[in-house]
């Protein structure tokens, strides 16, 4: 294997430089100049507050600054070239800047580590992802409500089981998954929360012996406040953690969304139209519709599901404070939060264009007895009969119609009497699906009235 003289950047302690194999293996620039933006911002923030606190001077600090600039815009312009032997985000810049400002560049690095600089510059992009994360989840939301806000009185059956159980509404079935976006926002929220400290100023893993105003540079960067543990804050990934575990969750809700579209669409279903935006066709079959963004997004659990699962082993077995290992966090979160931003916005998208059809779902929602409830909570409420006796006095009635192939409604009175004589007529009221659904007004029922209420609340909480 071929060496190399030493590498400066890691002082005179290396008579030799790494075997080629080791740099390919422990470089990270491949991937970690996705933080350029991030690692210059932090180091904007702490020069200005080492000059601020007297540790190198003005006249340092604004070449240092306006290097950092330049720096910035070459990165913008993809002009910047970026080298494997100087492994990592940081001594790229670092590396460059001294090319263009000299040995004001070697005063940066005072009172930090690239350990306490890689946490800080990680954080401050997982933080932007969850924002952006929060608008995409807002605007699926949006197309949900709209969804909901057209179909409120358009009966469907629900299920249990995959299972005809009982009729909801259109509108109701949409604002399920409202709720469950909303959820996956509130832990967004939640998790950007609890994230915002600086490591800024933790060092290596002890701190500095430089006077250092680890709160000015915190709020340089928008954080709440300095991470109270220099050891924790080197060594703390949870963040990331975090984001990846919320991921997961929205894109599992994603992926039953997607199911449910594949479903829907399918001809033997007919609930709903796919544009032919958010579709693809066949090579062979020239009547074939496919919905290859659903079954795609539906897929995408299984990589953001998998960095999470990638991240917490990698996790698991580390003695504080910084390991090598922990290099190997980027790559899934990187991943993660691509395919989360993709999968949201072509669900927001193919949501947006889809067409329900109304007349498809209130004859699916009549079909597989899907009012035998009501029927039975009517011989509760009417005929002050106890809830099991019901029960089975409907199943009765529902073999019978089963076996007279047809629906609870086509029964006639004499039929239904066969089984119980107290039936009288007024039980056809609660055996037509409108009927069913606009009986549900409990809250949080499927009531067309309960269905805009809810609507309306989601309304003022996105404007809140």
């Amino acid at each position: 294997m071929s060496k190399e003289k030493s590498n400066e950047i890691w002082g005179g302690r290396f008579v030799e430089g790494p075997d080629t194999i080791m740099r390919s293996i422990n470089s990270s620039i491949s991937f970690d100049q996705r933080l350029a933006e991030k690692d210059i911002a932090g180091s904007h923030a702490h020069a200005e507050m080492l000059a601020a606190t007297g540790i190198i001077s003005a006249a340092d600090a604004a070449a240092i600054k306006n290097g950092l600039s330049s720096v910035m815009e070459e990165i913008k312009r993809g002009e910047f070239s970026f080298s494997e032997e100087l492994e990592d985000i940081h001594m790229n810049i670092e590396s460059r800047l001294t090319n263009l400002i000299g040995s004001p560049a070697g005063r940066l690095h005072t009172a930090r580590s690239r350990n306490d600089q890689v946490a800080t510059d990680f954080r401050l992009w997982v933080r932007d992802q969850i924002v952006e994360t929060k608008f995409a989840l807002t605007a699926l939301i949006k197309v949900l409500l709209d969804q909901a806000e057209l179909g409120a009185d358009w009966v469907m059956p629900g299920f249990t089981h995959l299972q005809s159980a009982q009729p909801v509404t259109w509108g109701h079935h949409m604002m399920a998954y409202v709720e469950m976006f909303g959820r996956d926002l509130d832990r967004a929220e939640d998790a950007r929360r609890r994230m915002n400290e600086s490591p800024l100023g933790a060092a290596a893993l002890a701190g500095t012996s430089f006077a250092i105003d680890r709160n000015m540079t915190a709020k340089a960067l928008g954080f709440d406040r300095p991470c109270a543990n220099s050891l924790d804050a080197v060594s703390d990934r949870d963040f990331a953690l975090e984001f990846l575990s919320f991921a997961s969750i929205t894109a599992m809700h994603l992926s039953r969304l997607s199911e449910e579209l594949v479903i829907w669409s399918t001809a033997q279903f007919r609930f709903i139209q796919l544009s032919d935006r958010f579709s693809t066709g066949s090579s062979i079959m020239p009547q074939k519709k496919n919905p290859d963004a659903a079954e795609l997004i539906r897929a995408k659990i299984g990589r953001i599901l998998g960095a999470n699962v990638a991240l917490m082993t990698i996790m698991k077995g580390l003695a504080l404070t910084y390991s090598k290992d922990m290099q190997e966090d980027k790559e899934p979160v990187f991943d993660a939060a691509d395919n989360l931003s993709l999968a949201l916005t072509a669900m927001a998208g193919m949501v947006d264009d889809m067409t329900a059809l109304p007349d498809n779902l209130k004859k699916a929602a009549g079909s597989g007895f899907a009012t035998a409830t009501d029927l039975a909570d009517w011989l509760v409420r009417e005929k002050d009969m106890a809830f099991r006796e019901a029960h089975h006095v409907t199943g009765l009635l529902v073999a019978m119609a089963e076996k007279k192939n047809c629906d609870l409604q086509d029964l006639s009175l004499t039929d239904l009497q066969k089984v119980f004589k107290g039936i009288d007529e007024s039980i056809y009221s609660v055996l037509s699906v409108e009927n069913s659904v606009a009986s549900r007004k409990s809250y949080g029922g499927t009531a067309p009235d309960q269905v805009r209420n809810q609507i309306k609340r989601w309304k003022r909480k996105l404007l809140d």
